[in-house]
This record gives structure tokens, C-alpha cells and sequence, in this order.
């Protein structure tokens, strides 16, 4: 059986495609916040785990050597993991580089797979919280840039403005709720959640796309 956490906890990567609207459904970050996740069953993915981490490790150097050459300081995944707590839940995150230069900042996430807006707002969550958690980076303004294996996408300071931390914060009052959101079932986004129907009986991760035919077109 699922145990409840002692106070909400969200990770940053179950908000992304919420917050892009790629999906609808919040019970399962919602679900997620309420309970410690080594306490309920999760399907299997098919994913390599094994041969991304080696891949993206591999990367991971590259870039931090390059930044490195140029001069610049460079803090690596393990040390940028955080913590901020506010009044309702508690944000983690571990952006993949964090490097400085002369007063100013960069922080870095270097993904392996297809281009998508997830990654670029994964990476502006980062930069609203990094500054306000991490000692050393408090006062930084810090720009973003989302690192592909054939181009990079920048993402300015500015993009962190006043609605988008209204986004972001209304999303984490809403996931940190007593109350569950309304599940929003369907194949796509169903197949994107591992909670097992032991937790959803809602779940439709194998339901089947409905068709018909038409002659109006």
C-alpha cells in the first residue's frame, strides 16, 4: 500500500509537461507529492537506463571540460542537487552543470533523446530555484541552455518572469492540495505514467484509440 509522505515533496521533471500542457492529467504528480515513492508498485520501463547513463555521463565530461578550458568554474550534477521548501511543498531538482564566470551564471541540462518544450521549462525551473536554495549562487542571475547531441536552445534570464513563476507556483499549490485533482484518463498520457492500476483503476494505458469513418471529408 502507498504511504502517505510526511509533507508534499515534487520532484521538478513531474511538472514539466504540465506546465507545457504536453499533459492534462495532475493526479499522478499529485499522487506522486502525497507518497514516497519506494512505497507503491510502478510498471516496468522499457527504457536502457544503463546505456543512457553512460551516455550521458560521457557528455556530461565532454561539456564540463570544454567549460573548464574556456576558464570558466563548473559544479557537476551531484553537487547541484536541491531543496527549496515553501509554504506548501518542497522542490527538488539536480540540473546536470552549473558553471560561473565573472559574476554571472549558466545551468546546463544535456539530454540524449528528441528535442521537447519539457526540457526547456525543466531547465527554467532550475533557474528560479537554484539562486534562492544554493549559498553560492545566491545574487546570480542565471541564464539556461538545454544541450542536444546536434544543437543547443539558450534560455535567457528574462524567460523567468512573473507569469511564468505564477504558473509554477499555482501548479505546486495545486499538486500539494489535501484534495486530488480530477484524473483525466486517455492512452497517450496514461502510457507516459508508471503507477500501476492498483493505484488507478482509471488507468487506460491500454485502451485502444477510438475510429470511425466519414464522407464528409
Amino acid at each position: 500500500m502507498a504511504r502517505k509522505r510526511q509533507s508534499p515533496y515534487i520532484w521538478t521533471t513531474w511538472l514539466t509537461r504540465l506546465l507545457v500542457g504536453e499533459h492534462s492529467c495532475e493526479w499522478g504528480a499529485w499522487f506522486k507529492t502525497h507518497h514516497e515513492s519506494n512505497s507503491y508498485e510502478k510498471i516496468p520501463g522499457s527504457f536502457d537506463l544503463t546505456a543512457w547513463q553512460v551516455e550521458h555521463t560521457t557528455r556530461v565530461k565532454e561539456i564540463r571540460e570544454k567549460l573548464e578550458v574556456e576558464g570558466k568554474t563548473v559544479f557537476l550534477e551531484s553537487q547541484n542537487g536541491f531543496v527549496l521548501r515553501g509554504a506548501t511543498a518542497a522542490l527538488g531538482g539536480r540540473p546536470d552543470l552549473i558553471s560561473t564566470f565573472e559574476g554571472n551564471g549558466i545551468i546546463i541540462d544535456i539530454k540524449t533523446g528528441k528535442p521537447s518544450p519539457t526540457h526547456h521549462v525543466q531547465v527554467m525551473v532550475y533557474m528560479y530555484a537554484v539562486p534562492k536554495v544554493l549559498q553560492q549562487y545566491r545574487g546570480i542571475e542565471f541564464d539556461g541552455r538545454v544541450i542536444y547531441s546536434n544543437h543547443e536552445v539558450s534560455i535567457p534570464a528574462s524567460a523567468v518572469d512573473e507569469k511564468f513563476i505564477s504558473n509554477l507556483s499555482s501548479l505546486i499549490r495545486r499538486l500539494s492540495s489535501t484534495t486530488p485533482p480530477r484524473k483525466i484518463s486517455n492512452p497517450v498520457e496514461c502510457g507516459f505514467c508508471d503507477i500501476t492500476a492498483n493505484d488507478c483503476p482509471e488507468r487506460a494505458a491500454d485502451a485502444i484509440l477510438q475510429e470511425g469513418e466519414t464522407g464528409d471529408f
